[in-house]
């Protein structure tokens, strides 16, 4: 054994990381897998904790069933893309979607201490391929959609999906959408959600031009519940988001659907979210990132002439970049292609890459510099028009080569229009 396992034989260490450890036998350390922890630490705990996942639409969603709960009366926690929230209290500002297993378990104890009903947490497909959801009993695991992401790290799309999928394997009741051609669950308990495919909470009647007006039905067993519903978002994802949102909130707590309906008009959203960031003429900014979540906003306003400003982030997922590109051509009738979070990459390869998906024409601008890029569409938007900025969302940093600088779309646009104003 080396110096440093002698030590930990000798002083009682409880955790080292070092592969040093494993060259010799000792009966006198204890290697405790995560599952044991969270037995330890939770065994008496009655919270329960509601695991969502999916490509688009996690952290949306999470908020919703977050929002739902507390105007219900329950004592509740949120963790994810946005930071870790408990009874509406922010304890922790933005990191990863899903922190490092010992980082997620003192959440869970500060939640505890909160007297917290329910955890709610986003699981990203690296947090379930690390297994930085290990040893978790989940009451509850959603699934929004599986498209195309992340595929810089998990090398295929068969295998994205196949993580996706892993997270559905288990214990604890399963939620998930109808009309994901791409989801695997083997539980036949399975409950499900859909606005084109028959599942457990489905739409009867939807309209989508002002805001989202539907009247939705939930069948189990003997169980028939039915409501209206309305709600200040924006666009079919968002239907999905909120029937997501209410069928969880309908399994965990058995609440009517005109209980639950109730509070939706208290939900005002998400920032960098579908976010209206100025009306007349309309600019909106949201965080869609990649070619699937760029179509679900543009979807949102098919009807309306549309101007987009968008990059790609560096050091990520390549092929992703080309099908952004040519997403935004079939929608949009202006086009400016600029800089997202460009990392160690050089800008202008990276907006070449997307460039490849687009057949060059006078609709389509360049322009490294992102707020350039937004004062242009700006200054060449007509009333008519709607302006999407997309990929950023509620990020207020702009990550160039190692630098993170403070950058915010939204910013931005609010200083256009407050010095526009002041020039009149």
């Amino acid at each position: 054994m080396d110096s440093q396992g002698d030590e930990v034989s000798k002083k009682g260490k409880v955790c080292v990381d070092s592969k040093g450890l494993m060259k010799t036998p000792c009966s006198q350390i204890h290697i405790i897998e995560a599952n044991e922890l969270y037995d330890v630490l939770f065994a008496k705990s009655a919270m329960q904790i509601v695991g969502i996942t999916g490509t688009n639409g996690k952290t949306t969603t999470a908020a919703i069933i977050y929002s739902i709960l507390l105007d219900l009366g329950y004592k509740v926690a949120l963790l994810g893309t946005r930071g870790f929230f408990a009874n509406d209290k922010q304890i922790r500002q933005k990191g990863l979607t899903t922190p490092g297993l010992l980082e997620l378990y003192e959440d869970l104890c500060i939640a505890q201490e909160e007297s917290c009903d329910f955890f709610i947490m986003e699981a990203s497909s690296h947090a379930i391929e690390q297994e930085r959801v290990a040893g978790l009993k989940f009451a509850l695991k959603i699934l929004t959609n599986i498209t195309s992401d992340h595929l810089d790290y998990h090398k295929s799309i068969e295998e994205y999906r196949r993580v996706k999928n892993s997270f559905f394997e288990g214990e604890g009741a399963k939620l998930l959408n109808a009309d994901e051609p791409h989801a695997r669950c083997a539980d036949k308990e399975a409950f499900y959600y859909g606005v084109e495919k028959r599942g457990h909470l489905n739409v009867s009647a939807y309209a989508l031009e002002s805001g989202i007006d539907a009247h939705i039905v939930w069948q189990h067993k003997n169980e028939v519940d039915k409501s209206a519903i309305e709600a200040h978002l924006y666009g079919k994802h968002n239907l999905y988001n909120i029937l997501a949102g209410i069928a969880g909130v309908k399994i965990l707590t058995h609440t009517s659907l005109e209980s639950i309906a109730a509070t939706l008009g208290n939900f005002g959203g998400v920032g960098g979210r579908m976010e209206v960031v100025h009306t007349k003429p309309l600019v909106i900014v949201d965080f869609a990132h990649t070619h699937d979540g760029m179509k679900q906003i543009f979807e949102s306003f098919r009807h309306q002439k549309l101007a987009v400003v968008f990059g790609a982030g560096g050091d990520r997922d390549k092929s992703k970049r080309p099908k952004m590109g040519a997403c935004a051509a079939y929608y949009a009738h202006k086009i400016y292609i600029t800089s997202d979070n460009p990392r160690t990459e050089s800008p202008q390869s990276i907006i070449d890459d997307i460039l490849n998906g687009i057949e060059r024409s006078e609709r389509v601008c360049v322009e490294i510099n992102r707020k350039e890029a937004i004062h242009r569409a700006l200054d060449e938007l007509a009333d008519d028009e709607v302006l999407l900025i997309l990929g950023k969302g509620d990020e207020d940093y702009q990550i160039i080569g190692t630098q993170k600088i403070h950058f915010d779309d939204r910013e931005v646009v609010r200083d256009y229009f407050k010095k526009s104003n002041a020039s009149k």
